[in-house]
């Protein structure tokens, strides 16, 4: 598969003790990647940090990289993080091979594949297919987190958010509510862009598929804000977010493992990817990560600017509450320039 190198977010042992509850993800990938990239995690207060996350330089295909960042909730999350964190990439380059193969045996047995809307625009192959590779490689990763021994995942689980870069193309895959960015420059500053749209039960189109399959969808008195799935019949587990590997108590009951997946074309003005748990999300905006990672002193340092700067965010806006697990994912595109824009939107 290549260089890959993924990290379940352990504390550091060993570390002082105001640094024990972070962990530094280490990218020992190609020269290149390695300076063009950055992780960091920080656990939060409320138990062992259940975040994982993946950066893979892929050999055998042209130019591709993958990132993946993996939050687990429940009992056992910490766990299932870790198995989709260290299966996932894999499965996923496994799975678009198969597509590949018979995708070339139908070219070559003249087999036409027709699409259902004749009108619609034709699709980028290689986007089908990593597309195919994707939906299969899910499909089977929740089935194998299912199947693992001695690991009940009935009320466990972890969201995944990916993106895989093959030259120009990207390909996002979400599943819950982590979330990836595009730090792109616009007018001399510098812009996210939300590649992904969070997974949660308040959306309409979520809300309406968990309900059509008798889950039940409502906010506790004492959080009116955060929605959350229940059984028909029994207020529990209380899932806040729509979509996820493992939490198998719900998967008859509108929970699904198939991710919402789409592409970009990449342009000269696209400076960064970034993913991370939604820790993260809670507490900082697009614009305030964006910002932060490209005032960062170099792309080695983004990660954590991000981090710690969540890190302070939860004292702040929320100093009676745990702060949650924090880890983040970046991933340049090019090399920072080193003389940033007039108009660089820098905190």
């Amino acid at each position: 598969m290549g260089i890959c190198i993924s990290s379940e977010s352990s504390a550091i042992h060993g570390a002082p003790e105001e640094a024990r509850d972070e962990t530094v993800l280490v990218f020992e990938a190609t020269k290149v990647l390695s300076e063009l990239s950055s992780a960091y995690s920080k656990q939060g207060s409320k138990g062992i940090n259940q975040d994982a996350a993946t950066l893979c330089q892929v050999y055998g295909t042209e130019n591709t990289t993958f990132c993946g960042v993996f939050d687990g909730h429940g009992r056992n999350g910490h766990v299932v993080s870790k198995i989709v964190n260290s299966r996932l990439c894999s499965l996923i380059l496994n799975q678009k091979k198969v597509h590949a193969k018979i995708e070339k045996k139908n070219i070559i047995n003249n087999v036409d594949v027709v699409e259902d809307d004749s009108s619609a625009p034709p699709l980028n192959k290689n986007f089908q297919e990593w597309k195919e590779g994707i939906l299969d490689g899910f499909r089977v990763m929740d089935k194998e987190v299912k199947l693992q021994e001695n690991l009940d995942c009935s009320c466990s689980g972890t969201t995944a958010v990916v993106i895989i870069r093959q030259g120009e193309d990207l390909v996002i895959a979400n599943l819950g509510d982590s979330r990836a960015i595009l730090g792109t420059i616009s007018d001399g500053e510098i812009m996210p862009i939300q590649l992904t749209t969070d997974m949660k039960p308040g959306l309409p189109c979520e809300a309406e598929r968990i309900k059509s399959c008798n889950g039940r969808v409502f906010a506790l008195k004492e959080e009116p804000h955060i929605q959350r799935v229940w059984l028909p019949n029994e207020n529990s587990p209380g899932l806040a977010m729509s979509r996820a590997f493992g939490d198998f108590m719900l998967k008859d009951h509108g929970i699904i493992a198939i991710p919402d997946i789409s592409h970009r074309t990449l342009t000269s003005s696209d400076q960064f990817i970034v993913l991370a748990s939604d820790g993260v999300w809670d507490v900082l905006s697009n614009k305030e990560v964006s910002s932060i990672v490209w005032a960062a002193g170099s792309e080695n340092e983004a990660a954590r600017a991000v981090v710690e700067a969540s890190a302070l965010a939860w004292k702040n806006k929320y100093p009676s509450s745990k702060p949650d697990d924090c880890t983040v994912v970046c991933l340049f595109l090019q090399k920072k320039p080193q003389f940033l824009p007039f108009k660089s939107g820098n905190p």
